[in-house]
């Protein structure tokens, strides 16, 4: 018989959570729950996923500082502007505030931001050479530590002129990330809500990648579970009040078909050369829906 991940307590114990209230005032009725779901086979999240309220409220301080970096973007990003200059703002808005660009030195990427254009798909690494041009489009990706805790988010910036086709590639994207906003629900599967992400793309003539995704966020930069877009309904992690993770689809004009830079290592690029976009926000679930975090 498999080992529960939510063995039982004493009803008269401290909960698990770090609350300080007995455990029958706490999670035990939580931890009934999801032992039901268990013991029908559905993969549930181990307790170290579920955020305590301390945890809840470190990640929200580290979150508005990454909307107010990603603000300041907003308000400067120009035609004209170099990439390079997108990761200085972000630099020293972050530290100015206390904070730590999470990117920095992560497994060795070497920027404070991840600014990806029109056909990279992501992961894109801030450059002098890379000077916006009308008619481009950016993902600009920030994500920031504070006081040991995670937040993650991005946006997509269009620059003068963009095509009719593109611009619409960019609004679509941004209603797959709601969509995956509107199915993140508890006790719902995190397959469930892929699934109606990439449908939602589908429906509009566009792909979803399938190699990368969304995950886990909080107290490390990247937490399990692994949140695909591309899923099977009934399928997947149970989302479970406390979670925290992000809703990224990455959607593409044409195939989902993507390939790794082999001098960088880093930046990811639609295999046909067609643009790609995405927006990220960092969610909270919730007792009856989630609470988006950052933006």
């Amino acid at each position: 018989m498999l080992k529960s991940a939510y063995p039982k307590l004493d009803r008269n114990e401290p909960c698990w959570c770090g609350s300080g209230r007995k455990y029958k005032q706490c999670h035990m009725n939580f931890d009934d729950k999801i032992r039901s779901y268990e013991m029908r086979g559905i993969e549930v999240p181990r307790r170290r996923l579920i955020k305590s309220p301390a945890d809840i409220e470190g990640i929200k301080r580290s979150a508005e500082i990454n909307i107010a970096v990603l603000d300041a973007v907003a308000k400067e990003i120009h035609i004209g502007m170099t990439t390079e200059e997108i990761d200085r703002m972000v630099y020293e808005l972050t530290t100015d505030a206390g904070a730590i660009p999470a990117p920095l030195d992560y497994e060795g990427f070497p920027k404070s931001v991840c600014t990806s254009v029109n056909s990279e798909v992501c992961h894109g690494i801030p450059s002098p050479d890379v000077v916006l041009k009308d008619g481009d489009i950016i993902n600009v990706d920030a994500s920031t530590i504070y006081k040991g805790y995670f937040s993650d988010s991005s946006r997509m910036f269009m620059l003068g002129n963009v095509d009719e086709e593109t611009q619409r590639l960019v609004r679509v994207a941004k209603e797959c990330m709601e969509v995956g906003i509107a199915n993140t629900k508890p006790w719902k599967r995190l397959g469930d809500m892929g699934h109606a992400v990439h449908q939602h793309a589908l429906d509009n003539g566009y792909s979803v990648v399938r190699q990368i995704g969304g995950h886990g966020c909080g107290l490390e930069f990247h937490e399990d579970p692994w949140v695909s877009y591309v899923s099977m309904p009934g399928s997947g992690m149970l989302m479970v009040p406390g979670m925290v993770f992000t809703i990224e689809p990455m959607v593409n004009m044409g195939r989902d078909a993507i390939y790794e830079d082999a001098d960088n290592g880093w930046t990811i690029y639609t295999e046909d050369g067609k643009p790609s976009a995405q927006w990220e926000v960092e969610v909270l679930v919730t007792e009856d829906g989630c609470e988006i975090l950052s933006y």
